[in-house]
């Protein structure tokens, strides 16, 4: 366990949604936050609210990517990394041109990749760390006019397993969260029906259970797929 105020946490996404949620979360919980998004203007000010690192970072540029979590670990080394951003467009398979696949593969998979690269180091070094990757039912279902996402999310899903049993001996645990609950998000205002929109909840009430994993390490979460709703409830009581 190392508690909150000692650590150093890393938040991509983190403009609007969830990802601000989260940030939000950690900031008043005592850690030093970096934030990461390419959405300049609103990554600023939330920086500036929670007094937070902005890494304004475009996750589809991969030397951008490197170079961005490169100064973020210059100023201290990186105990959580939670990899939140994603790239959504549902479009029919047909109409699914290269350039949209190769981006949301870029953000969802290849980004992910190289921030958990890049901060091993730093939490094999210092006895552990967590490296918590979004997922969704995307991530092991298929849907229409998903194609580029829920492959995304696949792997996603595979690279964490990966992870937690290579992680095992140096006290990383990795694993994905699926939220478990219907999100008020910038994406969901895009893509859910209505029916769905009546039941969502604002995204700071999945943030225990981020913070409960970021906290504990629990070695039993490692290579897990949980569900935010469903942790955020259990740490809660």
């Amino acid at each position: 366990m190392k508690p909150l105020g000692e650590q150093h946490v890393v938040v991509t996404g983190a403009a609007q949604g969830l990802g601000a949620a989260l940030a939000r979360a950690f900031a008043e919980a005592g850690a030093r936050v970096s934030v990461m998004d390419r959405e300049a203007e609103a990554l600023i000010a939330l920086a500036a609210e929670i007094g937070a690192k902005a890494a304004i970072c475009d996750l589809t540029d991969a030397e951008a990517t490197a170079d961005a979590i490169g100064a973020i670990r210059a100023e201290a080394p990186v105990d959580t990394l939670i990899h939140n951003a994603a790239i959504l467009r549902p479009q029919p398979f047909p109409q699914v041109d290269l350039a949209t696949f190769r981006a949301t593969m870029d953000v969802g998979i290849e980004a992910g990749f190289l921030l958990a690269q890049a901060v091993w180091g730093d939490m094999a070094g210092r006895g552990g760390g967590a490296l918590v990757f979004v997922s969704s039912q995307s991530g092991i279902k298929g849907f229409a006019e998903e194609t580029a996402y829920c492959a995304a999310k696949h792997a996603l899903e595979g690279l964490s397993k990966c992870l937690a049993l290579e992680g095992a001996g140096q006290g990383i645990v990795s694993c994905t969260v699926t939220p478990g609950m219907y999100m008020r998000t910038p994406m969901s205002e895009r893509n859910y029906p209505p029916e769905l929109k009546e039941k969502w909840v604002d995204p700071i009430r999945l943030a225990p259970a981020f913070l409960h994993i970021a906290k504990t390490r629990d070695p039993a979460l490692s290579g897990q797929r949980l569900d935010a709703w469903k942790l955020s409830q259990e740490t809660a009581r």
